[in-house]
């Protein structure tokens, strides 16, 4: 069982940069495919991004292509998201995510039951 801890969210004006940390307990990561999505009040869940379990490949959402970069540290079983330009539609929260023996692509569409996830962490860009 892997436990997924969300933190480094919080209010930020449009334009500003943030970086989201995802700490796993449980079972190394090293085989893990990991990722984020973000899911706004009204909306349905989102992808945001996903790496590889050797960081050989990632993959990213329309929305964020270009401005968001995923990265890992297996040695410290740590998954990142680094947000630049934010922007006021990037008001989520943020969960991050993990499956076994999974591609990039299988992580993009995964169903909530078939994956590990984070408790998620409020991030707010607003004016």
């Amino acid at each position: 069982q892997v436990q997924l801890v969300e933190s480094g969210g919080g209010l930020l004006q449009p334009g500003e940069s943030l970086s989201l940390s995802c700490v796993a307990s449980g079972d190394r990561l090293s085989g893990y495919t990991m990722g984020w999505f973000r899911q706004a009040p009204g909306k349905e869940r989102e992808f945001v991004a996903a790496m590889s379990w050797n960081g050989a490949s990632t993959l990213y959402g329309d929305a964020v292509k270009g401005r968001f970069t995923i990265s890992r540290d297996n040695t410290h079983n740590t998954v990142y998201l680094h947000m630049n330009s934010l922007r006021p539609e990037d008001t989520a929260v943020y969960y991050c995510v993990g499956k076994l023996y999974a591609t990039t692509q299988m992580l993009r569409s995964v169903s909530p039951a078939d994956a590990y996830w984070g408790q998620g962490t409020q991030v707010t860009v607003s004016s």
